[in-house]
């Protein structure tokens, strides 16, 4: 009996240890063997970041697998871009039952260079990480999956094999497998921006016909065994990069010679997949192979220089895209300061109507000229740079939100009396009865079209953008000149204004539906704002706009009651933006919000993937400040025809959120000459490499794209 108080410690101790490793037990299937190695299914359960990433938990009903590989000494399989020779394992998943879709996440594979040959894999034993998703959260999931693979030595034998794995309902839990599959996913490259790497250079250079990609990159933890991964069109082949690393490892530098098949066309403008890797860390950026000086580059079939001739449709294409904008919901509540300018003009002489409207369209070309200083200023910056862009920082959306609220209390009469002569907007003017009121006025609805994309105005942005400093200001005055074209009408015909009834009492309810326009704008400007820094610094901004209502009606209320009261409104109007504005600046960034259900992040490899496996991929990249976009899926893409056809078997749906500032979107952009949103694209296997669809989607477009699509796979 001496003993048994040892007895009941032990197995205290026992049930204290091997207890939660029983109730974590292996999940996996059985092995599938042939002649030079094995593999089978695992289970890790919920999904949770991947080691050492920023990525945010999954959503809910998400499960962890692992496909492991163990492979015969001298044996090897291909990464996803096998390189020369080879293909990557691919899974058919059609046999499985509650299994909505599931992603392969890859590892950083090893280099092999044999005759010349650059290939891409993995030796002796690999897990790839797989996330799934489940059609019914909580039901059994039952895994059947069919792994075709190449297994490679001095031989190359293709396989064929079946693993399997039965998961109980109720809900993932984590496995004692979790532990290999985050150790294989911790090395899963990195969106560059959330790594430890910095891409510093990525440029063309050297002759035409032969070049060569210069990729500079820097790093916080010193380099040991760098290389480089390139990934671009089929037809584009990447040699092995000449590696040079700084003394102390900081930095590298990778040269990598650049070959083209004899239909493969230029490289210029071709979207690339950039791999930094070091050991088993890696980081992946995406960049449009530009040469570094593309205005020395004189062969114009080479780089795209257009003609004369060319040069005068994309100016014709900008000066009808941004007359279209005019029409765009994005202006529409710059329709009050329109409508209230050209009313107040009814009656007045020709010469106060032409100055009038010459002054707001010339604040209309001004500002759209500063918008080309600025995109040149940032392109040169190299950064990315967009049609729109400005509505992804705080800072300018709060200053909107300001303006708004300010105008609409015009609007409403709260102030009409003059401010201090040092505020040269005159706000109390913004019906145009000054010139500097009109010109304010253009300007204004300069800023407000921005968040919209129009017919022809992506071709002609996109055109500018991706050209040189002459071409981007060109460019952005013809469209000014074509957004300002209504108020040039009426400056060069005045009497369309004088003929227009005279004010009268029933301007005042005008008035006060235009200013309810207008707060509702700066509501929908506060529900962007909640995307980019929270609701917390988004309820302060909120309470400086009631703030400064507050101090606008106060000022009209009380004005007789002291002098002063213009000059004290203007001071606290002040006030509120400086105390909002640095909340903004200093909030973190938000994150965007969740997909919708069927919606699977951007993601250019799985597009790639799914194409290759005779599936068809429709892509929507959208932002929570583009009104066209919310347009575009309330009357089209939630359209019930469109819905059902987008929900068929064998079509993947993937959306990208530029609501917040995105390099990899902005490159993926970029490589269809596109700066701006909406854009949407259907890959296929009759268009491997997309069908752009216009901005202004319509139920026919889409339909018909996604038959052009698919045609290989009917026919």
């Amino acid at each position: 009996m001496r003993y048994g108080g040892l007895a009941a410690l032990i197995a205290v101790f026992l049930l204290a240890t091997v207890g939660p490793l029983m109730a974590a037990q292996a999940a996996s299937g059985a092995w599938a063997i042939n002649d030079h190695g094995r593999l089978r299914l695992l289970s890790g359960g919920e999904t949770t970041a991947a080691p050492g990433s920023t990525a945010s938990k999954p959503a809910e009903g998400e499960v962890l697998l692992g496909l492991q590989f163990q492979l015969e000494p001298g044996w090897k399989i291909y990464w996803r871009s096998p390189g020369d020779a080879g293909f990557p394992p691919s899974i058919d998943w059609s046999a499985s039952s509650n299994l909505a879709e599931a992603s392969i996440e890859w590892p950083v594979p090893h280099r092999f260079s044999l005759f010349g040959l650059e290939t891409f894999g993995y030796e002796n034993e690999v897990v790839l990480p797989i996330v799934a998703r489940l059609r019914e959260n909580g039901r059994e999931l039952t895994l059947n999956a069919k792994v075709d693979y190449l297994i490679c030595s001095d031989i190359c034998i293709p396989y064929s094999e079946n693993v399997a794995l039965d998961l109980p309902s109720g809900g993932p839990k984590p496995t004692s497998d979790l532990a290999i599959i985050d150790y294989y996913r911790a090395q899963v490259p990195l969106p560059i921006m959330d790594s430890d790497i910095n891409l510093l250079a990525a440029h063309l250079q050297g002759p035409l016909q032969a070049p060569e990609l210069l990729v500079r990159v820097a790093s916080s933890v010193p380099f040991v065994s760098p290389d480089l991964l390139v990934e671009g069109p089929p037809d584009i082949y990447f040699g092995k990069p000449e590696i040079a690393i700084s003394g102390d490892g900081a930095e590298t530098t990778f040269r990598v010679p650049v070959g083209v098949s004899e239909s493969g066309g230029v490289v210029e403008g071709k979207r690339l997949v950039l791999t930094i890797t070091d050991g088993t860390r890696g980081a992946e950026a995406i960049q449009v192979a530009r040469f570094q000086d593309p205005d020395a580059i004189m062969s114009e079939a080479m780089v795209g220089r257009t003609s004369d001739a060319h040069l005068v449709t994309i100016l014709g294409l900008a000066l009808l895209g941004g007359l279209i904008l005019n029409l765009m919901p994005c202006v529409l509540p710059v329709l009050s300061l329109k409508l209230l300018s050209v009313i107040k003009h009814g009656g007045r002489s020709r010469a106060a109507i032409r100055t009038g409207f010459l002054a707001s369209a010339a604040g209309i070309i001004f500002s759209f000229l500063l918008l080309a200083t600025a995109a040149s200023a940032v392109k040169g910056a190299g950064l990315a740079v967009g049609w729109g862009i400005q509505f992804q920082q705080p800072a300018f959306l709060i200053f909107m939100a300001l303006m708004i609220t300010a105008f609409a209390a015009n609007l409403f009469g709260l102030f009409e009396i003059p401010l201090p002569a040092s505020m040269a907007t005159r706000l109390a003017e913004t019906g145009g009865q000054g010139l500097a009121g009109s010109f304010v006025t253009g300007a204004f609805a300069t800023l407000l079209a921005t968040p919209c994309s129009a017919p022809f105005l992506g071709t002609a942005v996109g055109f500018a953008l991706a050209r040189g400093v002459f071409e981007i200001y060109l460019v952005f005055a013809f469209l000014g000149i074509g957004l300002a074209l209504p108020y040039l009408l009426v400056a060069a015909l005045p009497n369309l204004a004088r003929r227009l009834p005279k004010p009268g009492p029933w301007v005042a309810v005008l008035r006060r539906l235009l200013g309810v326009a207008l707060i509702a704008t700066a509501l929908w400007l506060l529900t962007v704002l909640v995307t980019q820094i929270g609701i917390l610094a988004t309820a302060l901004a909120g309470a400086a706009l009631l703030l400064l209502w507050i101090v606008f009606w106060a000022g009209h209320r009380f004005a007789a009651a002291f002098a002063g009261g213009a000059r004290a409104m203007a001071t606290l109007a002040v006030v509120a933006v400086a105390f909002v504005l640095p909340l903004a600046l200093a909030a973190p960034n938000g994150t965007p919000g969740k997909g919708e259900a069927g919606w699977a992040h951007l993601d250019i490899p799985v597009i790639q993937r799914h194409v290759a496996e005779g599936y068809t991929v429709f892509v929507d990249v959208t932002a929570d400040w583009c009104i066209t976009c919310q347009v575009n899926k309330r009357l089209v893409l939630d359209d019930p025809v469109v819905a059902e056809r987008l929900a068929a078997p064998g079509t993947h749906l993937q959306r990208g959120d530029w609501t917040l500032p995105s390099d990899e979107i902005a490159a993926y952009l970029a490589a269809f000459d596109r700066y701006g949103i909406p854009f949407n694209a259907v890959y296929g296997p009759a268009a491997p490499d997309g069908i752009l669809l216009p901005e202004i989607l319509t139920i026919e477009s889409v339909l018909n794209a996604i038959d052009e699509a698919n045609a290989a796979a009917v026919n």
